[in-house]
């Protein structure tokens, strides 16, 4: 079994996470974290997860002192006999534990084993958890020799122990997102560990099969782009010509870049997704749809029942024009606005509440909400499927 640890907005990491391997075998551990019970676990694919790692140990609870010397003895009786300079670092997550506990417990370690003629690199603890660029710089989890030790208290006070099998690749989601020869601060800029996460909430348990993902808003290509880096056949459409241009050359660059399967399929086109009709009839859509002027405060009451209107008819418009096209059952994630107010509620779009008239059922029930301190228009994510 495996722990992840779950990013900024846990609700949608879970949501990912539920998507890809059934809500059956994934259980939320704590507020961080949850537990996957699935034999081929794939962290990489995934966009909403910091870390994860293989659960070695687990205590109904233990202080402290019980639990720092069970850990001791596990990795003394595990590397007394290694013959290699081990690299470790120490997270605990959801528990009261302070940076030098964690010190410490990384120094004793450290101490025994180079006792016996082990020698361990300790990482050092400046919080109670390495943040993901120290442990992807440190490259720990990705070889035997590079570890970090997670531990993880739930809410019932169980205390979950693993090893890590790696960390957010932050240098390549970077070079995905700002690398990019076009971007586009004015119509948004959808971050790549998002768009993969919706590409994976689309194609939920059927991602080990060919899948031929559709956004109809593509904009700069990044929802294609993150299709075509987890193995699908990927088909994109936008209204402004200059997107589709963007996306053209963008994903030009993304395949000299970086490694695409060469069977896989890619094509942008203009159009307008609320009448076009395509030729590719996807097997899961995937899409950030039109989310309306951008606001750097609160809007007026009656400027915010006219931006609602416009973007609630286009979002309509587009979903039954979609819906006269796929076929029943395909799945569908989508990202809509939501708008945040000076009291800090959200007005959201009246469609979300129509979904049944215009032939959609919500896969997932919980609100997910993606957004930044202080930002006004955020993204609402919906996860649904064609009745």
């Amino acid at each position: 079994m495996y722990i992840a640890i779950l990013g900024r907005q846990p609700e949608i990491s879970l949501a990912e996470l539920q998507c890809l391997y059934g809500h059956q075998k994934v259980q939320r551990h704590s507020k961080q974290s949850a537990v996957i019970d699935w034999p081929d676990f794939d962290f990489e694919r995934l966009g909403g997860s910091q870390k994860a790692g293989r659960i070695v140990l687990q205590l109904a609870s233990a202080d402290w002192s019980t639990l720092s010397t069970k850990i001791t003895q596990f990795y003394l009786s595990k590397w007394h006999t290694i013959d290699h300079k081990q690299t470790l670092g120490i997270s605990a997550y959801d528990s009261t534990l302070r940076p030098d506990q964690l010190q410490k417990l990384g120094v004793s370690i450290k101490q025994k084993l180079k006792s016996i003629g082990v020698s361990v690199r300790l990482v050092p603890n400046k919080d109670t958890a390495l943040n993901t660029a120290t442990s992807h710089h440190n490259k720990l989890g990705l070889s035997a020799n590079r570890t970090e030790i997670l531990i993880v208290r739930g809410f019932n006070g169980r205390i979950i122990v693993a090893e890590s099998i790696g960390a957010q690749n932050i240098t390549a989601l970077a070079a995905r997102d700002q690398a990019r020869p076009h971007t586009d601060a004015f119509v948004g800029m959808l971050p790549p560990k998002l768009a993969r996460i919706m590409v994976n909430c689309a194609v939920g348990q059927n991602h080990h099969q060919n899948q031929a993902v559709l956004d109809p808003f593509c904009g700069t290509g990044v929802v294609l782009q993150e299709a075509l880096l987890l193995g699908y056949d990927a088909f994109g459409t936008d209204l402004s010509d200059k997107m589709v241009d963007y996306s053209k050359k963008n994903l030009q660059w993304l395949e000299q870049r970086f490694k695409i399967d060469q069977a896989r399929r890619y094509a942008v086109a203009q159009a307008d997704a609320t009448d076009y009709q395509w030729s590719d009839r996807p097997t899961a859509v995937a899409s950030e749809t039109y989310l309306g002027q951008p606001f750097s405060a609160p809007p007026s009451p009656a400027k915010l029942r006219e931006v609602t209107g416009n973007c609630n008819h286009i979002i309509s418009k587009f979903l039954s024009n979609l819906g006269s096209q796929i076929a029943a059952n395909t799945p569908l994630c989508i990202a809509v606005p939501a708008w945040r107010s000076t009291t800090g509620s959200w007005t959201h779009l009246p469609l979300i509440g129509q979904l049944d008239s215009l032939g959609y059922d919500k896969k997932y029930d919980e609100t997910l909400l993606y957004n930044r301190e202080n930002q006004v228009v955020g993204r609402e994510i919906l996860i649904l499927i064609k009745k």
